[in-house]
C-alpha cells in the first residue's frame, strides 16, 4: 500500500520519459502567414529572397525553399522579418542612448540540423538559431505565445 506521498516502485526511467516534450522551446504554425526569410550577404549588407517560414520556436526555424545546396550541419546568415502583433514586436534593440526600442527584424545564424525533401522542388530546412541575444529570445518567445501552436 502507498501513501499519499510515494510513489509505486513499478515504474521504469523510460516509461516516466514517455510523453515528455523534447524541445525546449515549443513550436508555432506560421506557414499560412507566408513570411519570407532572406539568406543575409553580411558584406553587401542584402538578404536574397531563401524560402517561407514553416514554423517557428525561440530556439529554431523551419524553413521552406527551393534552395538545394544546404546540407545538414551547415550554418545559414538569415534574415527573419516578423509583423507586429496584438502589439508585440518579436525583438527589441538597445539604441546608441541605452534605450530600449522594439523591431522586427534579426540578423543571424542558423545552425541546420535537419534538411528533408518534400517534392521535387520543395525542401525544409531546420535548425537552431543560435547567436540570438537572450533579450530577443525572450521578446521572440512572447510574441510567440500569441500564436498558434504546431502539431
Amino acid at each position: 500500500m502507498t501513501t499519499l506521498h510515494e510513489q509505486p516502485a513499478t515504474k521504469t526511467a523510460a516509461s516516466s520519459n514517455a510523453g515528455r516534450e523534447r524541445r525546449k522551446h515549443r513550436r508555432h504554425d506560421m506557414a499560412m502567414q507566408g513570411i519570407a526569410v532572406d539568406r543575409w550577404d553580411s558584406k553587401r549588407r542584402v538578404g536574397k529572397s531563401f524560402g517561407e517560414i514553416v514554423d517557428i520556436s525561440a530556439g529554431g526555424v523551419r524553413i521552406r525553399t527551393q534552395a538545394d545546396d544546404v546540407l545538414p550541419d551547415g550554418q545559414i546568415r538569415l534574415r527573419l522579418e516578423l509583423p507586429d502583433y496584438a502589439g508585440i514586436s518579436p525583438f527589441i534593440e538597445s539604441n546608441e542612448t541605452g534605450k530600449m526600442e522594439a523591431k522586427r527584424e534579426w540578423i543571424g545564424w542558423m545552425n541546420v540540423k535537419r534538411v528533408n525533401r518534400i517534392d521535387s522542388t520543395r525542401i525544409d530546412i531546420a535548425g537552431q538559431l543560435v547567436d540570438m541575444s537572450d533579450l530577443d529570445r525572450g521578446m521572440l518567445g512572447l510574441y510567440l505565445s500569441t500564436q498558434p501552436l504546431a502539431a
